[in-house]
């Protein structure tokens, strides 16, 4: 069984097979911080998904996938359909990153990720091993890429903190968030330097292009997106975006595997 919903009863832990693959629908879920004792490669062919790690909000479009390495806390949130993949491997058998990666997906390693998350839970070592050989192959000759934002860890910011993984969450301006939380702009702007070593401004600049990607991952217009994310013209926003990835929005989404 590879196929699951959300009323699935499902632990990667649990079972025994070196390669465990998953493959689901998810309209709106919410994972909780977790954790396994199995590395985790997560990939949306369709749809984005928002991931959390310790200090580190993540987004995950559908050109890209992650490795999560064992014993990694992290927290997966989708507030559309997602098709969602996922492969766990034993770590006594397989060896990946330390740190949690994300790497471009080619047609190939599309393919292998989507053949691997429909495997049966019992398939043999023997049948399993030149595809998971080819798989790492590809893994490490990927490009890699990491659209994250560090998050603040200070107490007086945490409701600003859970807002942010929120649909609707917009980032407001220093001076809105300062009155917000009930501190001045000026502890506010201490406050992200230490704990992002960013400005707050670069922060929300970097915030912007999280959600962009979501956006139009989603399938939402650039018109809407620039609308929504307050730049003050199509072309302004265009030009960040274009800035910041190398490829216009359109572009970006022509890229995704479900647009191809």
């Amino acid at each position: 069984m590879a196929i699951i919903t959300q009323q699935t009863a499902f632990d990667a832990d649990a079972l025994t097979a070196s390669v465990i693959g998953i493959a689901a629908d998810v309209g709106e879920h919410d994972s909780g911080v977790h954790q396994h004792r199995k590395g985790q490669l997560l990939y949306a062919p369709q749809g984005c998904m928002t991931f959390v790690l310790d200090d580190t909000l993540c987004i995950l479009p559908p050109t890209k996938a992650v490795w999560i390495p064992p014993h990694t806390s992290h927290r997966a949130v989708m507030t559309n359909v997602v098709a969602y993949r996922s492969l766990y491997f034993d770590a006594s058998v397989f060896e990946g990153p330390e740190a949690v990666t994300m790497i471009e997906v080619d047609a190939l390693l599309k393919a292998l990720i989507d053949k691997m998350a429909f495997w049966p839970w019992d398939k043999t070592e023997g049948e399993m091993s030149k595809t998971v050989a080819l798989f790492w192959e590809e893994f490490f000759a990927a490009k890699r890429h990491f659209f994250q934002l560090p998050l603040p860890s200070d107490p007086r910011l945490s409701r600003f903190r859970v807002q942010m993984v929120q649909e609707t969450f917009l980032a407001p301006s220093a001076a809105a968030l300062a009155q917000s939380v009930g501190l001045s702009t000026k502890t506010v702007t201490r406050l992200f330097k230490a704990d992002t070593g960013m400005s707050y401004q670069a922060w929300r600049q970097q915030w912007r292009l999280l959600k962009a990607i979501e956006l139009l991952s989603g399938g939402m217009l650039v018109a809407d997106v620039s609308a929504w994310l307050e730049f003050s013209s199509d072309s302004a926003f265009i030009a960040f975006f274009k800035k910041q990835t190398g490829q216009t929005p359109l572009s970006f989404v022509k890229l995704s595997p479900q647009k191809r």
